[in-house]
């Protein structure tokens, strides 16, 4: 079993900056997202703007995925091909993006909603997004695995939805996936104890209906069992003394959303 990677100083300086561009990309698509794009369009605008930007898509042939991006649908969970999929009003789209830049690994997902989308789509999307705040708060030194996991579940569930528990956050920055596995889940004052030097990728997948899941025969998609869409959002987090230190940002989405709505 690996051993969690402490990082210095320095290396979250770096793992910031492949964080802040995972941002700025994420910031690109939802210019891009609109009814009638293909999300196969998304796809080459993300690995055009990391190039261009000195990085490396990290998730394009991580073990044979052959995208740069995940573009997961509606009832889609995860780990979704980009495709010639059209856009339509009313979707949900949740797009997670990865880099290398200076040898550094950023991991961030957003959920896109598509025009105009059901009350349903939209409670989702606000309570994972709460249930990502409210683990991150968690991430401090001192805390445990445990009490994210439990801070995520907790809001989800008290609004009705699932948790999808066959997939979880993780380590990040030397590589893609690194120990301490992060489940949405768990008991409080349970689990790997948060330290300094740690760095987690936070990532609440919460469903409308049933948490479970099924694994497509492509090897890769997600989708919930019963067909009720689902949302996921994620942030890289630095473990500090006394509060978190969020190295990804959805401000550079949150700009381009609020320009859209004032149009």
């Amino acid at each position: 079993m690996s051993k969690i990677h402490y990082k210095s100083v320095e290396e979250i300086e770096l793992i910031r900056e492949s964080s802040l561009l995972v941002s700025k990309t994420l910031g690109e698509m939802a210019k891009l997202i609109k009814p009638g794009i293909k999300t196969i369009d998304l796809n080459k605008a993300a690995e055009t703007y990391i190039r261009d930007n000195g990085g490396v898509p990290a998730f394009l042939n991580y073990h044979g995925f052959p995208y740069s991006l995940c573009i997961s649908m509606n009832d889609q969970v995860v780990h979704g091909f980009p495709s010639d999929h059209v856009l339509q009003e009313g979707d949900l789209v949740s797009v997670d993006c990865g880099v290398i830049l200076n040898k550094y690994y950023g991991d961030s997902a957003y959920t896109f909603a598509v025009g105009e989308v059901s009350e349903t789509a939209k409670t989702l999307l606000r309570v994972t997004k709460e249930c990502l705040s409210r683990g991150v708060e968690k991430a401090v030194a001192g805390m445990r695995v445990g009490d994210i996991g439990y801070a995520v579940q907790e809001h989800a569930e008290k609004h009705g939805f699932g948790i999808v528990k066959e997939l979880v956050g993780h380590g990040v920055g030397v590589t893609l996936h690194e120990k301490p596995e992060v489940p949405n889940y768990g008991k409080r004052g349970s689990g790997t104890k948060l330290e300094e030097g740690m760095v987690i990728c936070i990532e609440p997948m919460i469903n409308a209906g049933k948490a479970g899941v099924k694994f497509w025969k492509d090897g890769w998609t997600v989708s919930t069992v019963d067909g009720k869409p689902s949302a996921h959002f994620e942030h890289v987090v630095a473990v500090k003394k006394g509060k978190p230190d969020v190295l990804s940002t959805f401000s550079y989405v949150e700009e381009v959303l609020e320009k859209n709505n004032n149009i």
